[in-house]
């Protein structure tokens, strides 16, 4: 994938771009939530205090897109344990056994999820006993005896209160140790790749983290002069991802993406307890979610720390009863540290472009943006009443996917990117740098930041097939210039 270099675009395409959308005010609400220091350390890495020392629970990104070699499908990505340094032995990178990893579908506006797909893993080694290695000599399939260490994993869907098994015992690709242990990781890969029944894909193993920025950024916004730019910092780094295709049909409300294509997604984390049950003693599991994710950086740019935790376990039903975080939607932080720092003034709020962007969906009846979009109520079956404002990333599975995706998405008039679900080339931090300095508004992209934080794609390509990941790294992050 080619990536579009982020230089001054006309006033004609910028206006054309938005004319179709209406989106000058999406643009600003893109911008509020991907520019402002916290605790984080890249998109949703470590975005709460209690998650950021429980790497094995903590989601990183979710994606949500329709692919372009498979126009009938939605392609959803999660991923975990951020900052895997790819020679981490002995034990490298696995999955929590004590956890479960969910996508989530919301496809009737309610804030509950209507289809969920959960991932269980069990961890096994073939000798504990007398060995340390990960793996006693190459490894050239998923069953080879040499892999010491293995995890299998049982994919599980819910609808309603049903829930059905529909893979078990399926193996997780392993962590990539390196050329001598693992000659050919893309075949070992390629065996880790499951159809699923009724249709569809699963994955599961490590992956190379797909997301690319320049986290000066947290630096007062790279330097407080523009003097910090053009290093990816997550260049190097692996992380551990489960990835899903399924048809639209099973996905859309009523089964029909023809009169109902916009679905809500979202990723939880639930660690698994030991409780009382009752009086008498019996115990029952007891599963607790621990982690959230949505639409890329909300909880770490617009929850306050306070509410940080609180947040990673609510269900988005209960976003709007949540009022201090209510309120930093808007009236957010980051155009006011923008103004602080850069002289320029923050846009008046209440912003109801924000509230509308990651709460209610994109529609013209939804709030100031005069353009329907993603909004769940776009769904002809939709009930009105049952729709609740949210945080979920929408998706409206009727845009068809674009040939050329440009990496702005949306704000440059590519409605098959980010907001409207999110591909793995989607540039965040570039979009929001030139709508909160008033691109969108202006017609025209900011001259002083037309190259933004100069990462503008991935370190290495993605893949063009079902997973689309990059192989995991296995060179150390502080490698020499010859590797070493």
């Amino acid at each position: 994938m080619k990536s579009i270099p982020a230089r001054p675009r006309s006033r004609r395409v910028l206006n054309q771009s938005l004319l179709v959308l209406g989106a000058g005010a999406l643009a600003t609400g893109l911008a509020a939530l991907t520019l402002a220091p916290g605790v984080s350390s890249a998109s949703s890495h470590r975005e709460a205090p209690l998650i950021a020392g429980d790497p094995r629970a903590d989601n990183t990104d979710v994606y949500a897109y329709t692919s372009l070699d498979r126009p009938d499908s939605v392609t959803f990505l999660a991923n975990w344990i951020p900052f895997e340094e790819p020679n981490g032995g002995p034990n490298f990178y696995a999955f929590g056994d004590d956890l479960r990893y969910n996508i989530k579908i919301d496809n009737t506006g309610d804030g509950v999820s209507d289809i969920t797909y959960t991932w269980r893993f069990r961890s096994s080694y073939r000798d504990d006993a007398n060995q340390f290695l990960y793996n006693t000599g190459p490894v050239t399939s998923l069953n080879d005896p040499d892999l010491n260490f293995r995890q299998v994993y049982d994919l599980v869907v819910t609808r309603g209160n049903k829930s059905k098994v529909l893979l078990s015992d399926v193996p997780a690709a392993p962590s990539r140790v390196g050329p001598a242990s693992m000659p050919n990781y893309a075949a070992l890969r390629n065996q880790a790749i499951r159809n699923v029944p009724g249709g569809g894909k699963t994955f599961a193993g490590q992956a190379e983290d797909p997301f690319f920025a320049d986290l000066r950024v947290f630096d007062l916004l790279y330097g407080g002069d523009l003097s910090e730019r053009g290093q990816d910092t997550l260049a190097g780094y692996n992380v551990n991802s489960v990835a899903l295709q399924i048809p639209k049909k099973d996905l859309a409300l009523k089964g029909n993406p023809g009169r109902n294509p916009v679905i809500g997604v979202w990723s939880t984390t639930d660690r698994q307890g030991v409780q009382v049950s009752d009086s008498r003693n019996k115990h029952g599991d007891k599963w607790k979610q621990v982690s959230r994710l949505g639409n890329p950086l909300v909880n770490e740019v617009v929850v306050p720390l306070k509410y940080k935790d609180a947040f990673n376990t609510l269900n988005p039903d209960q976003d709007r009863t949540v009022q201090p975080v209510v309120d930093k939607v808007l009236d957010p932080i980051l155009p006011k540290l923008i103004q602080q720092v850069y002289g320029i003034p923050a846009p008046p709020a209440p912003r109801r472009d924000l509230f509308e962007i990651y709460l209610t969906g994109i529609c013209k009846a939804c709030g100031p943006i005069q353009a329907d979009l993603n909004a769940h109520r776009l769904n002809k079956d939709a009930k009105l009443r049952d729709i609740v404002p949210a945080e979920e990333l929408r998706l409206n599975m009727a845009v068809p996917p674009t040939a050329q995706p440009n990496r702005y998405g949306v704000l440059a008039g590519d409605f098959a990117g980010f907001p409207n679900g999110r591909r793995l080339t989607d540039d965040v931090i570039d979009i929001s740098l030139q709508a909160v300095e008033g691109a969108a508004q202006t017609g025209q992209l900011v001259p002083a930041l037309a190259d933004g934080d100069q990462v503008d794609a991935n370190e290495v390509p993605f893949g063009t097939s079902f997973p689309y990941l990059a192989l995991p790294h296995t060179k150390s992050v502080n490698s020499g210039p010859n590797g070493k």
